[in-house]
């Protein structure tokens, strides 16, 4: 068993095909089939701050989509799992659909609907249940591609939004696209924060500042979704050639 799992997850939909979607059946039957090989749950800011002392498994939702709310939380309750959810400020200010390069053509869809943020209010309820609001920036943008004054308000105003909107700044930040280098991890640490999550194949250490997750995704069956988080996981995080080769794990388009 490992130690330790991240996984990050986006939407969670019973009817959308998306491939960054998740059915709610799939999530539950991972979710309780890790409670049952033991797995103890918290928060990503907790493990960016200290090792775990037990088997532990952090969920993570990149981007704040409303079904989240509606499906993935009721399932993470029963559980006793608190989760973390890095959401992109503007969009949630705004409650407009979360439509950036990627995913902005399902909103000419009859799927479009699946678009819908989260709001404030709704990510407060999630953080009186035990959830951790995290950032992720203002408006999705690739960060490296940024100068480095529009870096820095994206890092640093969406953590301070989060402070004005929740009574508490973000301390963690997830990688719109999963997009990172040395120069953005070293203004996240600038603009505050104490970690980053990054995924799977751009990494293979524990730095607290891209910091490896696991993605689970639309096309992950039961099968897959063991394999990907058993125990080859922590040889995947060490060689990346998991990621890269039998696992297939880059992500869909909007991550």
């Amino acid at each position: 068993m490992n130690k330790l799992l991240v996984l990050c997850y986006h939407a969670i939909s019973p009817s959308w095909e998306a491939g960054l979607s998740v059915t709610p059946e799939a999530f539950e039957r991972q979710i309780v089939g890790l409670r049952k090989r033991g797995y103890a749950g918290t928060t990503f800011a907790d493990v960016v701050e200290r090792e775990p002392s037990e088997p532990t498994v952090v969920v993570t939702f990149d981007d704040a989509f409303q079904s989240v709310k509606t499906y993935a939380a009721p399932i993470l309750h029963d559980a006793g799992y608190p989760a973390t959810v890095f959401a992109p400020t503007d969009y949630v200010s705004a409650r407009s659909p979360l439509a950036w390069p990627g995913l902005d053509h399902w909103l000419r869809t009859p799927d479009g609907h699946e678009l819908a943020s989260m709001g404030w209010e709704d990510l407060g309820e999630l953080m009186e249940d035990g959830w951790e609001i995290g950032s992720h920036s203002r408006r999705h943008p690739m960060l490296s591609s940024l100068d480095d004054d529009t870096l820095m308000a994206e890092l640093a105003e969406s953590r301070q939004t989060c402070g004005a909107r929740l009574g508490r700044p973000a301390t963690t930040i997830a990688y719109p696209y999963g997009d990172t280098d040395a120069r953005v991890q070293r203004h996240a640490e600038h603009a505050g924060y104490s970690g980053a999550a990054a995924l799977e194949w751009q990494t293979a250490t524990l730095d607290r500042f891209r910091f490896p997750r696991v993605g689970i995704y639309h096309k992950d069956t039961w099968a897959r979704f063991r394999l990907k988080v058993g125990p080859l996981t922590e040889y995947a995080y060490a060689t990346k050639l998991l990621a890269k080769r039998s696992l297939n794990l880059e992500p869909p388009a909007g991550v």
